[in-house]
């Protein structure tokens, strides 16, 4: 990590290997199929993020399956850097998206059909992502895309026990609705001095910032060195920082 970005304070807080975490030391090698979750200081994520995408092939070609809130928005955003098709069921809402989305090919239809997605070349589409309302919906067009060549495949699942059972399957990257709702509301209910409260892996574990305060009197923190600091098992402390006024 320090070779390829130097001036940069970031690490590996975790992994999760086989559904399990591990705790990542120096010595750790990075298996194929790992999840690794990166921490670092929020004006240095973009280039954490910038140095690990070029690790992969950059997506030129990308498809939407949905063309709800969250489709159209994503649509928006996608269309001015990348090659965006958008497959929507109402035919409808596909003609009012086809009018507003200026880069993006929208197509009315639906996205289980075979013959649509082969007419597409979804053979050639690097990342297939599926937002409707509909959880099976998305599931068994993301593994029909999958099947059928796309490189790699997103999903929107509303049911925790959907996310779950697709762990492990052909689905690269399962995502949930609540997830940042959930993070949003921790950070309220927590006590003490908690920044905030960030919900990984789908709710699996979850990364804590706090603030320090008091004096060794006072603080069982304060003063002490991390080895002596009592923590609730499974707890690992990964990172501080001193702020300065």
């Amino acid at each position: 990590m320090r070779e390829h970005m130097p001036h940069i304070d970031t690490r590996v807080a975790a992994i999760f290997r086989h559904d399990r975490p591990i705790r990542p030391q120096g010595s750790t090698i990075v298996e194929a199929g790992d999840e690794v979750f990166f921490i670092a200081a929020s004006q240095h994520i973009r280039a954490v993020m910038s140095e690990l995408q070029r690790l992969e092939k950059p997506y030129k070609r990308i498809m939407l399956v949905g063309g709800g809130n969250i489709g159209a928005g994503l649509a928006r955003r996608l269309e001015k850097d990348y090659s965006v098709k958008l497959i929507e069921r109402n035919q409808q809402r596909a003609a009012e998206l086809a009018e507003k989305l200026q880069n993006t090919i929208v197509f009315f239809g639906d996205a289980s059909d075979q013959e649509l997605l082969a007419e597409e070349h979804i053979d050639q589409v690097d990342l297939f992502i599926a937002v409707t309302n509909d959880d099976e919906a998305n599931i068994m067009s993301a593994m029909l895309a999958k099947r059928m060549g796309a490189k790699k495949v997103m999903v929107l699942i509303q049911r925790r026990a959907y996310v779950d059972l697709v762990q492990g399957s052909v689905i690269d990257i399962a995502i949930s609705p609540q997830q940042a709702t959930i993070s949003a509301l921790l950070s309220h209910v927590r006590k003490a001095d908690i920044v905030g409260v960030s919900s990984l892996r789908r709710g699996v574990a979850e990364a804590i910032e706090a603030v320090a305060h008091g004096d060794e009197s006072t603080s069982r923190v304060v003063g002490r060195v991390i080895d002596e600091i009592k923590l609730p098992p499974g707890t690992i402390m990964e990172r501080w920082y001193v702020e300065t006024t």
